[in-house]
């Protein structure tokens, strides 16, 4: 029976690839031939939509800049070896790790920079150690909050924040929790 299932899910894995193959392509085809139905210029539009994204990354570049340096700054100083230590202490009795503070406050300003640390804790504890499976897990379960916020609402022009980085913080929150019961799931 256990081999049926691990069969099913090989053919499973195998149809999803397929299917990730040609999944941009189709909604490419989709979408220029939505156009032409529609009766529009679909080479000018693009060509709209190309420009005002151009003058959009101009706009964005300074904040982007900006994150980039305080990243960077924070990785050189040692400031999240610190907090690590800091806050490790803490966050191990919750079964989260304290190797892996500095990849969730990068991760909240950069996901390139969060990257990095990944591969080095890869590099230090294996993919498949505890910390390797909550580090990947918590990677697709949160969210660059203040780079999202920076670069959307600077782009929309919103000045009023309101409870967006109250509920991102508590999204965040969430999806280490779910990191870390999934990981422990794993390794069990």
């Amino acid at each position: 029976m256990k081999k049926d299932c691990m069969k099913n899910r090989g053919s499973s894995v195998k149809f999803l690839l397929f299917l990730t193959d040609f999944i941009v392509p189709l909604v490419i085809f989709v979408i220029v031939s939505y156009g032409i139905l529609m009766e529009v210029n679909v080479y000018d539009t693009f060509i709209k939509g190309a420009k005002s994204g151009f003058f959009t990354v101009i706009k964005i570049m300074p904040t982007l800049v900006g994150l980039m340096v305080a990243v960077g700054i924070l990785r050189a100083s040692g400031f999240l070896d610190f907090l690590s230590k800091l806050l490790g202490n803490v966050t191990e009795g919750l079964g989260f790790p304290g190797e892996l503070m500095p990849l969730t406050v990068v991760k909240m300003f950069s996901s390139s920079a969060a990257t990095g640390l990944l591969l080095d804790l890869f590099k230090e504890y294996g993919t498949d150690s505890y910390i390797g499976l909550i580090g990947s897990i918590s990677m697709s379960c949160t969210e660059t909050i203040f780079y999202t916020m920076s670069v959307y609402f600077m782009t929309a022009k919103v000045t009023k924040t309101r409870y967006t980085l109250t509920g991102a913080l508590l999204a965040t929150l969430a999806g280490l929790a779910a990191s870390v019961v999934l990981a422990g799931m794993m390794v069990r």
